[in-house]
């Protein structure tokens, strides 16, 4: 199932998103490896896309790939992120984008560990971090 995209003009982006932040998800930047705040983080909890909220990775996927930025060996749903060919600097890479606001949050690349042989490489500033929410019932 489609998710409805989120529709919001630069301005109103810049408004709701820091210089770093919208540098990253809306014009597709990076920040230096071992930068971020979230490159070494070990907390358990969930982590969101900056620019809308939607949970896109879960801490116990999170693995230490040596490279500087988080990673993580599998989204916490596919439909939640997007994948696209990216062909910039002369690389053959996949972007990974939120499936619900388009905010551009890393590459994903087939070096992974198992289950999935998958490192999503994922911008910190493009995440926000939560304690995970306990199932209602």
């Amino acid at each position: 199932m489609e998710q409805e995209k989120i529709e919001k003009t630069e301005d109103e982006w810049k408004g709701v998103l820091s210089p770093n932040q919208y540098q990253i998800l809306r014009e597709k930047g990076t920040e230096r490896p071992f930068t971020g705040e979230y490159w070494d983080h070990k907390e358990k909890g969930e982590y969101r896309c900056a620019g809308c909220g939607q949970v896109v990775f879960d801490s116990e996927t999170k693995f230490d790939a040596h490279c500087g930025w988080p990673s993580f060996y599998d989204v916490v749903d596919k439909s939640k992120v997007e994948l696209h060919e990216d062909t910039t600097f002369d690389m053959k890479r996949v972007e990974v984008t939120c499936a619900h606001c388009g905010g551009h949050l890393g590459h994903v690349f087939p070096d992974g560990p198992e289950p999935t042989g998958q490192r999503y490489c994922i911008n910190s500033a493009s995440l926000t971090f939560g304690q995970n929410k306990p199932a209602s019932d």
